[in-house]
């Protein structure tokens, strides 16, 4: 029977399947826990919740899920649950490479097939850095039982010469200085110990910090839990929560696919353009999307953006921290004020619909940290989507991070043809580069590095630095770290790898960027771009075998979240919750 088809204590639990039969099946199943130290009333009819944890000592974001996946077995043995914690694959943002997002697709996998092949009937995913949240809700969505996310806050703020920092954002600057010489390598590394100071996600608003945000708005945590500090006590607190409901879950029909409706999608992507979130919520939304069978793309997200403002100031593209916003309210205090532009009928995994969870929460916002919806910080949101015969498949910009003066810009082409191009010539004394040209990074896309990784915000190059050139409009096929800033145009698609107009663009050609008509144009006849094309070589794949043959195989591009096509979801056909092949009466080997 499918799970989460009927409600909440209607249907025999699905563990059941595994140790309810009075049969060698059953009893060897049984016999295994036990094994463990549990009785046997650990398994007699208790909901089992399994804890699907991305702890990982080469991961400092997810270093600490081991004591909130502690204080989340308080809460499952405190409901009458029994608590199975599993580990999975951890992606590493800043110690990975080439890069996480190579990877976010295979734990996504790992974290599906766990699910489904275990007696488990509900799971709390555990995750903080960049993309095992959105690698642990692609795999949980796609098996199918019912789930809720805890993801583990943002890291405490660090201070350097008297001013507090965020991770990367202030790194990202403080890095412009020491390759301008303005910055003594002494205090270069005085910075560097000072970074850091705790475990947690980045703490301003980088693309940890928004998924946590998104992770809420679109139902799946528990609510007001986003933006609580890593090491505050509270985050224990609501783990336990956590874990009493995900216990309230098991045998109900709160399944991922009914949370993750268009309704939660269109709710979770008007909070991203209010808060002037990441680039990289887009490409792990659409994937998400993909994985439920509903039908997002780019178009959707700048409908949204076109009509919701940005409300709230957060770096980088404002002042404040995201813990912060936990100490104003949270994300309940943005989404209460963003009220008119919801679907207040949105479930919940709380199990109430959005509405009247917001009915709970004071109306109002600070003023500073979260603007009030009549005068906002921008008009509109935070993300523009981008058209032209640059990017037939669309590109982003954040453009509330962006130089307003070079939102509307013609300038000339710089092109670097892969990112060991660039890094070999970025900082060349004689770098034909000037103020207003266009710097353009080919071939980072998902098939080109491969992998689709942060390469989008290319460092300003030397000679432009010490003239105190501070930005300059950068195009590319890659993504960019949510912690950074410029007038930076990402996910161009199709990629240059995939014959995209971009692989045609030479040095020189002028290129036209206008934020405000959603344009990005390559100023040259489509013959031309076509002729072009024609006389480049195919590319070569970087991978012959393993992991990464399968990824260039079967990687979408950025329009469609770069998600695997046999990941999505196939219309029409359910959710399969169990594991495939015979379960009632074999034991594996026999």
């Amino acid at each position: 029977m499918e799970a989460g088809s009927r409600s909440n204590g209607d249907r025999p639990l699905r563990s059941a399947r595994w140790f309810g039969p009075d049969n060698v099946v059953g009893m060897l199943h049984r016999a295994s826990v036990k094994a463990e130290g549990f009785s046997a009333a650990a398994v007699d009819g208790r909901p089992v919740i399994g804890i699907c944890n991305s702890w990982s000592e080469l991961v400092h974001c997810n270093a600490h899920l081991r004591g909130l996946a502690q204080a989340v077995k308080r809460g499952v043995l405190a409901a009458g649950g029994l608590p199975l914690e599993f580990p999975t694959i951890s992606l590493s943002e800043n110690l990975m490479k080439p890069t996480t997002m190579l990877y976010r697709n295979l734990m996504s996998m790992d974290v599906e097939e766990t699910i489904r092949a275990h007696p488990l009937d509900a799971i709390v995913l555990l995750a903080g850095c960049d993309k095992t949240v959105p690698a642990q809700l692609m795999g949980a969505a796609s098996a199918g039982v019912p789930a809720i996310m805890l993801t583990g806050g943002p890291g405490q703020a660090a201070y350097f010469h008297g001013r507090e920092l965020g991770v990367g954002t202030d790194l990202w600057e403080y890095t412009a200085e020491y390759r301008a010489g303005r910055l003594p390598k002494a205090e270069y590394a005085e910075l560097e110990a000072a970074l850091i100071p705790s475990v947690g996600h980045c703490n301003e608003l980088g693309t940890a910090s928004t998924l946590a945000g998104v992770v809420e708005a679109l139902g799946m945590a528990l609510p007001g839990t986003a933006a609580i500090p890593a090491v505050d006590a509270r985050r224990a607190a609501a783990a336990e929560r956590t874990g009493r409901r995900a216990v309230e879950l098991a045998g109900g029909e709160l399944a991922p696919e009914r949370i993750l409706t268009p309704a939660a999608f269109d709710n979770a992507i008007t909070l991203l353009m209010a808060l002037g979130g990441s680039t990289n919520a887009v490409i792990h939304l659409l994937a998400l999307a993909g994985r439920v069978g509903v039908d997002l793309d780019l178009e959707r997200f700048d409908e949204i953006s076109r009509r919701t403002p940005v409300l709230a100031n957060l770096r980088p593209s404002g002042d404040h921290l995201f813990a912060d916003l936990f100490r104003v309210g949270g994300v309940p205090a943005v989404l209460r004020e963003l009220s008119p532009l919801l679907d207040l009928d949105a479930t919940l995994i709380s199990g109430e619909t959005l509405g009247a969870a917001l009915e709970n929460v004071a109306e109002g916002v600070d003023g500073e940290v979260v603007a009030p919806l009549s005068a906002p910080r921008h008009p509109q949101g935070g993300l523009t989507v981008l058209e032209g015969n640059l990017a037939p498949s669309g590109a982003v910009i954040k453009h509330v991070a962006a130089s307003p003066e070079l939102l509307q810009h013609r300038g000339r082409a710089l092109v670097f043809e892969h990112m060991d191009d660039m890094i070999e010539r970025i900082d060349e004394p004689d770098l034909p580069v000037e103020a207003d040209s266009v710097m353009v990074l080919k071939n980072a896309g998902p098939r080109g590095a491969p992998g689709f990784p942060e390469w989008g915000m290319l460092p300003m190059p030397q000679k432009l630095l010490e003239r105190g050139v501070r930005d300059m409009v950068r195009i590319s096929d890659a993504r960019m770290s949510g912690t950074a800033f410029g007038t930076v145009v990402l996910h161009i698609a199709p990629e240059a790898a995939a014959m995209g107009p971009l692989a045609a663009v030479e040095d020189g050609d002028e290129i036209v960027l206008d934020v405000e008509r959603r344009r990005l144009d390559l100023a040259l006849p489509d013959e031309e771009i076509k002729r072009r094309l024609d006389l480049l070589p195919e590319p070569q794949p970087l991978y012959r075998r393993g992991y990464g043959a399968i990824y260039l195989e079967h990687v979408l591009q950025a329009d469609e979240g770069a998600d695997f096509d046999f990941l999505r979801a196939v219309p029409g056909e359910p959710t399969v919750t169990e594991p495939l092949g015979l379960l009632d009466g074999w034991i594996g080997g026999w």
